[in-house]
């Protein structure tokens, strides 16, 4: 966690959120620490094998994540006490790196899966606030801003429920963002978390033309709606971690069985992703660089060692004005254009 967040710290714009995901690992056989049945997002099933709970910083504005950290989800025979759902050890998780999540941002967005009450207080209890997204018909109530009754009891705090096909607009600001894309937020009671939330209801065409609305919500009551979309649509920088070290790193070639052997793999595989990243970057100036593609670093080193070969073999002076550009040429083959 220390090493990771040293270089999100130093090669990043220092505009960050926190982003958490599981992630499915594939594994075989009977003898490893934490195997059992887990949600795997590709295949839309749960599967045999393991899952890392996985924590990147995300840069906002250059739209790329960094990964901190990732820790083994226990299995459900008997890892978890009987009091404690997955949800809480998920909580728990994250609020024992509290101090070092806080210190890169304030934010924590999360998916659908973990909007709920219990999470968000966790989450809350860390000094952060919860970006995450609602039920597409939550269960949620406009707060009452009307005169007083002057009448004995509680005065009134809500004015009835929300009916998402009928919305007051009197009550919420709307911003369009284009022909098919409109918001609308407020500030609401959900009756779920037992308190108040930011609300960015999004309104849009889908590919079939029909109208669909998307809720995203944040605790944090002073927060733009467009920024709540912004940063819920960035946690999915957390994926391409995962499908780079997937890809690239070995996260799922370990056949090691032991807890903390895993665990070294885990982060190693995840870590190399980073450095990759950084490693590349590095050579290349600020205002010239382009998306990170993890395809092109394993290109351009590939080419480079085979250039290298056949200078060692034929005998060619690769610092000759003409073989430089030639050279040049010949390690990017292959990458992405520009």
């Amino acid at each position: 966690m220390e090493f990771n967040t040293n270089l999100t710290t130093q090669h990043g714009s220092g505009h960050y959120i926190i982003a958490f995901d599981p992630s499915y690992i594939r594994k075989s056989g009977n003898k490893t620490h934490g195997l059992g049945r887990y949600w795997s997002g590709c295949a839309q099933a749960s599967k045999w094998g393991l899952e890392i709970g996985g924590i990147a910083a995300v840069d906002v504005d250059n739209n790329f994540a960094f990964h901190l950290d990732a820790i083994q989800t226990p299995s459900s025979k008997g890892a978890l006490d009987d009091e404690k759902s997955l949800l809480d050890w998920y909580g728990d998780t994250l609020y024992q790196t509290k101090d070092t999540l806080s210190k890169i941002s304030t934010y924590l967005v999360a998916d659908a899966y973990f909007s709920k009450r219990p999470f968000l207080e966790k989450v809350r209890s860390m000094q952060m606030h919860l970006i995450s997204r609602l039920r597409d018909d939550a269960d949620m109530k406009y707060l009452y801003y009307g005169p007083k009754t002057g009448k004995r009891g509680r005065p009134k705090k809500h004015d009835g429920k929300i009916d998402w096909n009928n919305l007051k607009d009197d009550y919420f600001e709307i911003e369009h963002i284009d022909d098919t894309t409109t918001i609308y937020s407020a500030v609401i009671y959900a009756k779920s978390f037992k308190c108040n939330i930011k609300i960015s209801c999004v309104f849009f065409l889908n590919d079939k033309g029909k109208e669909t609305r998307k809720i995203y919500f944040s605790s944090d009551l002073e927060m733009l709606a467009a920024d709540i979309l912004q940063y819920y649509r960035s946690r999915f920088q957390i994926e391409f971690v995962y499908r780079d070290g997937k890809q690239f790193t070995g996260l799922e070639h370990c056949q090691a069985r032991s807890e903390n052997k895993l665990n070294f793999h885990f982060n190693a595989s995840l870590t190399s992703v980073n450095l990759a990243r950084i490693s590349h970057w590095l050579s290349i100036p600020k205002e010239q660089r382009q998306a990170f593609s993890m395809t092109d670093v394993k290109t351009l080193y590939h080419n480079k060692i085979l250039i290298d070969r056949f200078i060692d073999v034929f005998a060619i002076n690769p610092n000759t004005r003409k073989n430089q550009n030639i050279v040049k040429e010949l390690i990017k083959y292959g990458t992405l254009a520009a």
